[in-house]
């Protein structure tokens, strides 16, 4: 019998396991602890950056790197469209109100272009941004080069949402290293995982600090308890922190795996008709989280959905990529510059299984799936045999 195969499955082994029982027995089960201090330093070094908190989740990152400058009720943020939830959730958590800007079709990452339609509009209006929240897609980084160019001739400060994009590089640059800060995540199904848990990176240790106070309820240094602001419970724990230092020693190989298994995906899958891969970007390296695929129909025999269907009638996971967020009921009133290139992307796009676990067998299973579907031409081929 096959194991069902995932879409991006964590990764964990004795390492992992033997750091856990390392926290465990020290008896520091509680947030704070010498695991997230080591955390910090290690996660730091590792992207480059000077300075680093370890947080509950990626979307406490986002949430307090937006808080601690001073965003708050009344304020514009613009953020791409196309992107996960969290990155317009936490804008909507300090009281802002998100707008949102397509992607390019080069990168499939904030369009430079569309954003400096916007922040030249809002500049004739007197109603600019209080930030831009660039996000990092599928393990690519944004164009930055253009986008702090952009947004430094208007005076707007950048916020990297890098959640997707740990060992991704722009310009010869870490993710991370761009803009006022940046939010990382540790969820399930990323490149390193430390079960749930984020990490915000500044090269401001003001940032930082700021930031760290805030995620320890705001705390002030007494005896007894004392708060002069209002903080948040967003520290990650010893345990977790344990789990995330062993899953950044294998981080070289964790991001050398997912590369192999997109080469394989665009070597097998480069004669199926109507098929294109997610471009990667000349300025940088993809970290290939997520190897994405757009299909068209009528070249390929099927649609996006036959092949998702299929697949998971083998018990093999795959998804559409992320509904744009102007499409989003949450988000119906926001404000949208452009649109139809991130339409596009989520009617025509599917991620495939990615996870740095997947055998070749397993691998070539989806690829022998998606030859069958091609051949068939969207009809059923549970028949078909795989290797």
């Amino acid at each position: 019998m096959t194991r069902r195969i995932y879409l991006s499955p964590p990764d964990v082994g004795a390492a992992e396991r033997q750091l856990l029982l390392d926290a465990f027995d020290s008896n520091w089960i509680a947030p704070l602890g010498p695991h997230v201090d080591a955390f910090e330093r290690d996660f730091a070094a590792a992207v480059g950056m000077p300075h680093a908190v370890a947080l509950s989740s990626g979307t406490a990152a986002l949430h307090l790197a937006l808080v601690v400058h001073g965003v708050g009720r009344g304020d514009d943020v613009i953020t791409s469209t196309m992107t996960f939830a969290a990155t317009a959730n936490a804008i909507t958590y300090v009281g802002a109100t998100p707008a949102f800007v397509d992607v390019a079709r080069g990168t499939w990452t904030l369009d430079p272009d569309l954003l400096e339609e916007e922040l030249a509009a809002r500049a004739r209006i007197g109603r600019q941004a209080a930030a831009v929240m660039t996000v990092d897609l599928y393990g690519q980084c944004a164009d930055y080069a253009r986008i702090l160019d952009v947004c430094g001739r208007y005076g707007v400060r950048v916020i990297e949402d890098a959640a997707e994009a740990l060992g991704a590089t722009c310009g010869g640059q870490q993710a991370g290293a761009f803009g006022e800060c940046a939010a990382f995540s540790f969820n399930g199904n990323k490149i390193i995982t430390t079960s749930g848990g984020g990490m915000l990176v500044s090269h401001r240790r003001d940032v930082v600090e700021r930031a760290r106070h805030l995620a320890t309820q705001a705390r002030e240094p007494a005896p007894h308890y004392q708060h002069k602001d209002v903080g948040y419970n967003y520290r990650l724990s010893n345990l977790l922190a344990a789990v995330g230092r062993a899953q950044l020693q294998s981080l070289p190989a964790k991001l050398a795996r997912r590369r192999e298994i997109n080469t394989v995906y665009r070597r097998e899958l480069a004669g199926a008709p109507g098929l294109v891969f997610m471009p990667e970007a000349a300025y940088g390296t993809s970290n290939c989280w997520l190897t994405c695929v757009l299909v068209a129909p009528d070249a390929f025999g099927a649609t996006r959905e036959d092949i998702r269907l299929e697949l998971e009638a083998r018990d093999i996971e795959a998804r559409p990529l992320w509904k744009p967020m102007h499409l989003q009921p949450a988000f119906s009133g926001c404000a949208i510059r452009g649109g139809a290139v991130s339409e596009h992307l989520f009617d025509f796009g599917l991620c495939l299984p990615s996870g740095s676990t997947l055998t070749p067998s397993e691998q070539s299973r989806v690829i022998n799936l998606f030859h069958a579907t091609s051949r068939a031409g969207g009809a059923s081929v549970r028949g078909v045999t795989h290797g």
